[in-house]
C-alpha cells in the first residue's frame, strides 16, 4: 500500500467488509483496496486478468510486474490482489509477539497482502506474496509490518514470500509484457492453424533465421501488410502454439529456439477464456 494512504475509520472498514471485500475468488473476488481509493506515490494499474477473468487493481509498477508473471504462469489458477488478513488474528499475533499493529486515529487497520495465489501445483496449492521495493526495506516500521504478515501466514500454514524488484528477471518480464496484449484477442482457430502451418514451413526451411527477419520476409512473400506476419506470430506465441525459453529476449529468437505446441481448439480461440 502507498505511504500516502493514511487509514480507514471503523465505519469505512465495516462497509468494505459488508461489501464482501476479500471474499470469494475468480470473477467474484473483490479486493480490499481499489485503485481509486488510494493516492499512490507511483502509478496504479487496472488490468484484466486472464486467470481471474476480472479487472485487477494494482498499486505500483512493481505489483504490475509481479502480476503479469503470475497471470502468465501455467500453474496459476487464480490471483487475488490486495487480500485482507483477518483483523482479530493480526491483533492477537501482534500482541503475542510484541510487534506494533498499524492504527489510524486509534482504529486498528486491516492489513493486506499484495497477492494470494492459488495454483494447481500440489506441493504449493496456495501462497501469499508481499511486493516491496528494495529501498523501502531499510525502514524499521516496514520490517515490523512484514514480520507481522509473515507470522500471520505461518499461522495459516500458507507459504509467504517477499518480492522486490531484484527478484524480477527483466528479460522474462519484457517478453511477457510483449506477449500479454496478444492474449486479449478473439481469433478464429482456422486462421491460427493457417499461419501456424506457414510458420512451421518457414522455420523448417531456415531454422537459424531471426524471427523478426522471418516475419518481414513472410510479409513480402505472402503480400501481407507490413507487420501482419509479426502480428500472427505474436498471437501464436501468446496462445502457446509455440513455446520458448522466456529468458531469451524475443527480438533475439531464431526459429530453432521455438518448440511446437500446436493447439487443437474448436472454432474460436478466446484469449479471455
Amino acid at each position: 500500500m502507498s505511504n500516502s494512504f493514511k487509514g480507514l475509520t471503523h465505519k469505512q472498514i465495516d462497509r468494505r467488509l459488508k461489501e464482501g471485500r476479500g471474499q470469494n475468488s475468480g470473477q467474484d473476488y473483490k479486493p480490499f483496496i481499489y485503485t481509486h481509493e488510494v493516492s499512490s506515490d507511483g502509478r496504479v494499474h487496472r488490468i484484466f486478468g486472464q486467470k481471474s477473468q476480472r479487472i485487477n487493481h494494482l498499486l505500483s509498477d512493481l505489483e504490475l510486474a509481479v502480476f503479469l508473471m503470475l497471470d502468465w504462469h501455467q500453474d496459476v489458477v487464480d490471483v487475488r490482489e490486495q487480500f485482507p488478513m483477518l483483523l482479530h488474528d493480526t491483533i492477537r499475533i501482534a500482541e503475542e509477539s510484541g510487534l506494533p499493529h498499524q492504527k489510524y486515529k486509534g482504529v486498528y487497520q486491516v492489513l493486506t497482502s499484495d497477492f494470494v495465489v492459488d495454483s494447481q501445483n500440489l506441493d504449493m496449492p496456495r501462497l501469499a506474496l508481499q511486493v516491496k521495493y528494495a529501498e523501502d526495506l531499510g525502514d524499521k516500521k516496514t520490517i515490523q509490518r512484514l514480520e507481522l504478515e509473515r507470522r500471520y501466514w505461518h499461522y495459516k500454514r500458507v507459504p509467504w514470500y517477499l518480492i522486490t524488484q531484484k527478484e524480477i528477471p527483466k528479460t522474462v518480464l519484457n517478453n511477457i509484457q510483449w506477449l500479454y496484449p496478444a492474449k486479449k484477442r478473439e481469433i478464429f482457430n482456422q486462421d491460427l492453424q493457417h499461419y501456424y502451418a506457414i510458420f512451421i514451413d518457414e522455420f523448417n526451411r531456415a531454422p537459424l533465421q531471426n524471427l523478426i527477419t522471418t516475419t518481414q520476409k513472410l510479409d513480402i512473400a505472402y503480400q501481407l501488410e507490413k507487420g501482419e506476419a509479426l502480428y500472427w506470430l505474436r498471437s501464436l506465441l501468446a496462445l502457446r502454439f509455440f513455446v520458448f525459453d522466456l529468458q531469451i529476449p524475443y527480438r533475439n529468437l531464431v526459429a530453432s529456439d521455438l518448440g511446437k505446441n500446436g493447439h487443437q481448439e474448436d472454432e474460436v480461440v478466446y484469449a479471455f477464456a
